[in-house]
């Protein structure tokens, strides 16, 4: 299996509900790195996963659409705690989504998976992996 991985970074204020949370119930900002990982078992005709630099400019149009944003203030995550896990789970989907429409080639068909690491720091991340 053959892999890229392009990076961008993600500043977000939310807060979460549940004990399990502790403090982090409070209103607090969060700064990810986001890593998307595109996988296919071969290459394609021009010996690449996909076009690095449209997978570069079709995540950061998937980050710029949450990137400052309080999380709790936006209606599509009304009720719903933004977790990292989650939110690595929302920007594969629209990754996946955009790959779809052709955003990132007709080389991109040939795209199996997807991966979406967000790293909350240097010794915390958490990923969602996706079929295509």
């Amino acid at each position: 299996m053959f892999s890229i991985t392009v990076r961008d970074h993600l500043m977000i204020a939310h807060s979460f509900r549940g004990e399990v949370f502790g403090p982090a119930q409070r209103l607090h900002g969060a700064t990810f790195l986001v890593d998307a990982t595109f996988r296919r078992p071969e290459l394609d005709d021009d010996n690449i996963v996909v076009d690095i630099g449209l997978a570069t400019q079709e995540l950061g149009a998937v980050v710029s659409d949450l990137n400052y944003r309080n999380l709790d203030s936006e209606p599509v995550f009304k009720d719903t705690n933004t977790s990292t896990e989650f939110l690595a789970k929302v920007i594969a989907d629209r990754l996946a989504d955009r790959i779809h429409a052709g955003a990132l080639g007709e080389g991109a068909q040939g795209l199996t998976g997807i991966t979406v690491t967000l790293h909350e720091s240097h010794i915390a991340w958490a990923s969602y992996e996706r079929a295509l």
